[in-house]
C-alpha cells in the first residue's frame, strides 16, 4: 500500500508543473483549493450513497476517488504522505476513546 501511496504521492507533484489543460490533476491545482475541496465533497457524497446501496465494487470505486482526491490535496498543501501515515502509526494501540482524549490535551 506504501508503495502505490508513495507513486501516485510522485505523480501529482509532477503534475504541479504541467500545462492545466493536458492534465485533470494540473487543471484542478489551477483552480485552486475551493475546486478541490468540491471534488472531495462529492467523492465523500458517493462513497455513502455507494455504502448505502451496499454494492462493495462500487465502494470500492468510489473510496479510491476519494482517497485519489485527499492524496491531490495534501499534495496542493504540500502534506507528504508520510505525515499521514505517521500520525496513524501514533494512533496505533490506543483506543479511539484514549485517541480522542489526547487531543484535548
Amino acid at each position: 500500500m506504501d508503495d502505490i501511496l508513495n507513486k501516485l504521492e510522485q505523480i501529482l507533484e509532477d503534475r504541479k508543473s504541467a500545462k492545466s489543460d493536458e492534465s485533470y490533476v494540473s487543471s484542478l491545482y489551477a483552480k485552486g483549493l475551493d475546486e478541490i475541496l468540491k471534488k472531495i465533497g462529492e467523492e465523500s457524497t458517493e462513497v455513502v450513497m455507494a455504502a448505502k446501496d451496499a454494492d462493495k465494487n462500487k465502494i470500492i470505486y468510489e473510496v479510491a476517488d476519494l482517497w485519489f482526491h485527499t492524496l491531490v490535496l495534501l499534495r496542493h498543501e504540500d502534506i507528504e504522505v508520510s505525515k499521514i501515515q505517521d500520525e496513524l502509526s501514533s494512533r496505533f494501540g490506543l483506543s479511539g476513546l484514549e485517541e480522542k482524549a489526547n487531543r484535548n490535551n
